[in-house]
């Protein structure tokens, strides 16, 4: 039975004034609570959990054996209309055929101050649901009654999983306040669970253990003859139970800031990850001790190992597409393209093949693991070493220990004299070492056919480049007519083909010109959208009434016109979480301004150079004069993909000093 990486949902709480004051019970919901209309340590607050009490027990059923019981129950105030989403709740469960959890919510209340006087409304049948996520999960959502500015919401919802192995993640923290939250695990003495907490805010621990016991009912028939008697008996067996408490108040909302990879990456939580066990009269087993175990167990599995052994359903295919194809690099690349053009990705993720590769590959779609395994079994059998990398997308997070639910993803890396190429055949535009922006997380694990592994940074070294060409002239009025040229590399151009996929070109430049500046577009061509190896590239010709001022017979303008960044992204005083580009970048212009007739330059910007510590990135700025032309060559570049929070203010004053110096306007007056 494979661990399911469950999402803690009903993430967490607000923060009233008097904590303490509040009775953490459900149906014990005060008229003060129904009367504050702002939260008094968050005004900015749409909503925020009141209290959030849970526990989660591994104890033993007669019929099932251990299972494990997760039982919440919740509080939240609804401040404002855009909180009014947390009416909506929704819990994850697994149900595979041999393996089905079961979710039920309860006590689903909405109260509201109706005259001075509490109304309750009840949650009818029908604002329950259940909901298919995949073939392995769904989950059971509810929907709210009568929720209103002012409301307070109450449920409570179980979870009964039959595995004794998984404990869901906790969240101390949402987007909302969070005013208190209680969390309590009790384990028995047979199992040992590493525990981790991540976050910038941690909450009060204390343990206790406790004596417990199972009691076995049996029950014997006895006698002959015709008489028989029924003895009941019992049998006790002892055992300690671990109690360990988490008890958090005041936690503020989780703020999403620009250029953050994944915000669930620093919500304060605790996890579990079952280590050993250790039952009586039975041989102590461990598990997920180190990565290099985790991943000998992944591909251990029937549905990954083994897959890449499968070979028959391509041989003939393979064979043909690699005649004359002699170099590392054009098998890598005809083999790539194969996958690609035969197999569509059906947007499920997961690193276990969902029908196989060779269903997959004679139905022409699969999941993420059937097409990026059947690309690793096609580049081994062409003779190169070929290797499975398991990954976590950015929306998965990353994990703070070793574990199987940390990775949700596989790509395909080879072997070369100069590194791994990584490849990912589910995305069109992909190219080698070009990956979809998803799998950009940090790192991977490569694991080898005698089950070794290791670490594989994911993260781009190499910076994308956006490189502008542009020509323009302005009349006496400040009418601007010009032509653009705009060649884009890599991620970029990744993200450029992305953008124009499936758009109709007429909607497409409509919004290029909205967001210009109302500018009008003109003979617009577009270069190498198809062929994905080499630099997209766009030309057009622009005019343009709002790009400059004429003020007292003179004339102001950015010289960058509708490129120019205006505002700095990076505002806060204090930044909580690293910076994530994503990928190294840079924006290069090549800028020539034609200086109307009777015109000159009174004032211009003067040249800069800006550089940061340990090459983070640098700004350079340069303007010359040659008689009625203007040479402008700017260059914006930030070379680490990932930007640490001890460089936060560094970067944050890089770009305060490069959006000043773009926002600084030529003058042109007349002769």
């Amino acid at each position: 039975m494979k661990p399911i990486n469950f999402l803690s949902l009903l993430i967490v709480f607000s923060c009233m004034s008097a904590v303490t004051a509040q009775e953490f019970k459900l149906g014990k919901v005060s008229i003060a609570e129904l009367e504050q209309k702002v939260h008094p340590k968050d005004s900015s607050a749409a909503a925020a959990v009141l209290y959030k009490k849970g526990s989660t027990r591994i104890e033993y059923d007669p019929s099932d054996g251990f299972i494990t019981l997760t039982e919440v129950e919740t509080r939240i105030k609804i401040y404002k209309k855009e909180g009014y989403d947390w009416a909506n709740q929704k819990v994850w469960y697994y149900y595979a055929s041999s393996f089905r959890e079961r979710v039920s919510f309860s006590d689903a209340v909405t109260y509201n101050l109706v005259n001075g006087k509490i109304e309750k409304t009840k949650l009818k049948s029908d604002g329950t649901f259940d909901e298919v996520i995949n073939k392995f999960r769904g989950q059971k959502k509810i929907t709210m009654p009568n929720v209103k500015e002012g409301s307070v919401i109450e449920f409570s919802y179980q979870v009964r999983s039959p595995s004794d192995r998984m404990i869901r993640d906790w969240d101390f923290q949402t987007s909302i306040p969070v005013n208190y939250s209680e969390y309590k695990t009790y384990v028995p003495e047979y199992y040992v669970f590493n525990v981790k907490q991540k976050g910038y805010v941690f909450p009060k621990v204390t343990t206790d253990k406790k004596p417990r016991e199972i009691v076995f009912n049996n029950k014997e028939r006895s006698g002959g003859l015709g008489v028989a008697q029924t003895n009941f008996t019992q049998d006790r067996v002892p055992y300690t139970e671990t109690q360990t408490t988490y008890v958090a108040t005041n936690f503020p909302a989780m703020k999403d800031e620009v250029y953050v990879n994944n915000i669930d990456n620093y919500t304060s939580s605790v996890q579990h990850e079952l280590s050993m066990t250790k039952f009586p009269n039975a041989q102590m087993k461990t598990f997920s001790t180190d990565w290099n175990s985790v991943v000998k167990t992944i591909y251990d599995y029937d549905d990954f190992g083994p897959e890449l052994n499968k070979t028959g359903y391509f041989e003939e295919d393979v064979k043909k597409i690699l005649v004359g194809k002699n170099t590392i690099e054009e098998k890598i690349l005809v083999i790539f393209n194969h996958v690609k053009a035969n197999v569509k990705w059906n947007d499920y993720t997961g690193y276990s093949c969902d029908n196989g590769v060779k269903k997959a590959y004679k139905e022409k779609t699969g999941n993420i693991a059937d097409i990026n395994l059947m690309l690793t079994a096609m580049l081994r059998y062409a003779g190169l070493t070929a290797n499975p990398v398991l990954v976590s997308t950015r929306s998965n997070g990353i994990s703070i220990f070793p574990n199987r639910t940390a990775f949700n993803y596989v790509i395909a890396a080879v072997e070369t004299p100069n590194g791994n190429v990584l490849l990912d055949a589910s995305d069109k535009f992909t190219t080698p070492n070009i990956l979809p922006f998803r799998a950009l997380n940090w790192s991977g694990r490569l694991i080898r056919k005698d089950g070794s592994s290791e670490e594989v940074d994911l993260m781009p070294k190499k910076a994308s480049n956006d490189i502008v060409f542009m020509t323009y002239s302005i009349d006496p009025d400040g009418k601007v007519t010009g032509k653009t040229r705009r060649q884009c590399t890599d991620y970029i151009a990744m993200l450029t083909r992305d953008k124009i996929d499936g758009v109709k070109e007429e909607e497409y430049l409509e919004k290029l010109e909205n967001q210009n500046r109302k500018i009008e577009i003109s003979d617009y061509t577009r270069t190498n959208e198809k062929d994905i190896l080499l630099p997209t590239i766009e030309t057009y010709s622009f005019t343009g009434n709002n790009l400059c001022d004429v003020i007292g017979g003179k004339i102001y303008v950015n010289p960058m016109l509708f490129f120019t960044e205006e505002k700095n992204p990076f505002k806060q005083e204090v930044r909580e979480y690293p910076v994530d580009f994503g990928f190294p970048f840079a924006d290069k212009y090549n800028i020539t301004l034609k200086i109307p007739e009777g015109f000159t330059p009174e004032v211009l910007p003067a040249p800069v150079v800006i550089n940061m510590q340990d090459n983070l990135g640098s700004f350079k700025f340069n303007i010359a004069v040659n008689d009625n032309v203007l040479q402008i060559n700017i260059q914006h570049q930030i070379n680490e993909a990932i930007v640490s929070t001890e460089q936060y203010e560094m970067l944050k004053e890089y770009y305060k000093g490069m959006i000043a110096k773009e926002t600084e306007k030529i003058v042109l007056k007349r002769i």
